[in-house]
């Protein structure tokens, strides 16, 4: 397993300076929130992705990939009730699978809650499809890209569509694309009050990114309640080899308290 820190909560912060701090911190990889450094992928040119790739590639980490994905531009919904929002969100969603790849980056991970809410007059069935519809397409250019889309489930106070991983991989399975899989939050599992050890295990096959976060939504470790070492042994057992990546949503202490205690916590249960 390798460990990665989300670079969200660095506020202000230079993309090289993070990249530079989580190398030094003894991360081997960054997980990029697009909102953080451009409004719309659109806008961002070759030599702009090129400078984010070699700036991280100098540091000597990864850019593991993308996520909170429809934050900007406003206006993004995948299964919205008006079929031109659907287009420009489908269209858009396809610009960042390539500035994934751009930058470097192998996952995308969907969670993105508000842009994927039951919207009426639609039914959950309606939107499932328009969701399916829009998925399936990305991920056949994700296919050809190198990349992976993750769909995440959310725990029901993000979001009323996809709260538990039984449901994400059954849009998974529907889809039945190479590069549509799944990533599991400690964070959303626990405010479900689902068994994570057990979840990991039942949906191995598709596990190809994981969350490591707390129920306080903090990070992992003294922060918190949740129990990682069952979790870690899980991870093992079913021989999860990709990133434990770091995201928190309550930014106290600070980012390199943050990302040392949160490494060190997990080094000590990873590797003993």
């Amino acid at each position: 397993m390798k460990y990665s820190i989300c670079n969200e909560m660095f506020e202000g912060w230079k993309l090289e300076d993070v990249f530079e701090f989580a190398a030094k911190t003894g991360y081997h990889g960054v997980e990029l929130a697009p909102f953080t450094f451009c409004e719309s992928a659109y806008d961002l040119s070759k030599e702009e992705r090129d400078k984010i790739r070699m700036a991280a590639e100098r540091a000597g980490v990864e850019i593991v990939g993308l996520h909170w994905l429809l934050v900007s531009p406003k206006g993004l919904h995948i299964n919205h009730p008006d079929p031109s929002v659907r287009e420009r969100t489908r269209e858009y969603f396809k610009e960042l699978v390539r500035l994934c790849a751009d930058l470097g980056g192998r996952v995308m991970v969907f969670g993105s809650p508000k842009e994927r809410n039951v919207l009426e007059p639609l039914t959950f069935e309606q939107a499932w499809e328009y969701a399916k519809e829009t998925f399936r397409e990305c991920a056949e250019l994700a296919e050809e890209k190198g990349v992976v889309i993750c769909l995440e489930p959310l725990h029901r106070g993000q979001t009323n569509f996809i709260n538990v991983p039984d449901e994400a991989v059954k849009m998974i399975e529907e889809v039945n694309r190479p590069a549509f899989k799944l990533i599991l939050d400690v964070y959303s599992m626990s405010t479900e009050e689902l068994d994570i050890p057990g979840e990991i295990r039942k949906h191995a096959k598709y596990l190809e990114h994981f969350h490591a976060n707390d129920k306080n939504r903090r990070y992992p470790g003294s922060s918190g309640e949740v129990d990682y070492g069952p979790i870690i042994e899980a991870l093992k057992e079913v021989g999860y080899k990709g990133y434990l990546s770091i995201e928190v949503f309550e930014f106290d202490p600070g980012p390199e308290f943050i990302a040392r205690e949160g490494l060190r916590y997990l080094k000590q249960l990873v590797e003993g």
